[in-house]
């Protein structure tokens, strides 16, 4: 035994990986990759056949979930690529705030979640015309005094409100 027994691990992560492994020639259209760091949903998937020296080739063109950017990615189909982990959750809208951007969400436990902003406000580039649909019915419906739900759909550690629902009965 060694005289260092007194081993710390401490990370901030609960451990689990935002993405997991999957073969390029799995990759079907509307399935979720990573390229280049972002997570994407394929858009367009095309194959080619194997060369005389190798491998059979996926030429996969996605679009980045939270910015809207066209991304293309050419790789063998036998290797692996990432695939993020996308989850979508639902959320009751409370509030937003037009102007900062800010939005108020109320959780299944009663909690408030406060850290989103309307879709308009986007950290990377331009909104997108969705983003901008997005944001108009959340305000509308605010405004016209609706219960709404916006669908939050969240990937790699970044949230984006990426549709709404109304649940008023009236």
């Amino acid at each position: 035994m060694s005289d260092h027994e007194d081993h710390h691990f401490e990370t901030g992560e609960s451990g689990a990986s935002a993405t997991y492994p999957q073969q390029a020639g799995e990759i079907r259209k509307g399935s979720h990759l990573m390229i280049k760091g972002r997570p994407c949903k394929c858009i367009e998937v095309s194959t080619s056949k194997t060369g005389k020296h190798g491998h059979a080739k996926a030429h996969i063109v996605a679009i980045d979930i939270f910015t809207g950017k066209k991304m293309e990615d050419l790789c063998p189909t036998s290797h692996n690529l990432d695939v993020p982990f996308v989850k979508k959750t639902e959320y009751q809208v409370l509030t937003a705030d037009a102007d900062t951007g800010e939005v108020s969400l109320l959780m299944e436990n009663g909690d408030t979640k406060d850290d989103l902003n309307l879709p308009i406000f986007v950290k990377i580039g331009e909104p997108t015309e969705e983003d901008k649909k997005v944001t108009e019915d959340i305000l509308k419906a605010l405004d016209d005094g609706k219960d709404l739900i916006a669908i939050v759909q969240a990937a790699c550690g970044e949230e984006k409100i990426i549709g709404t629902k109304i649940t008023d009965p009236k």
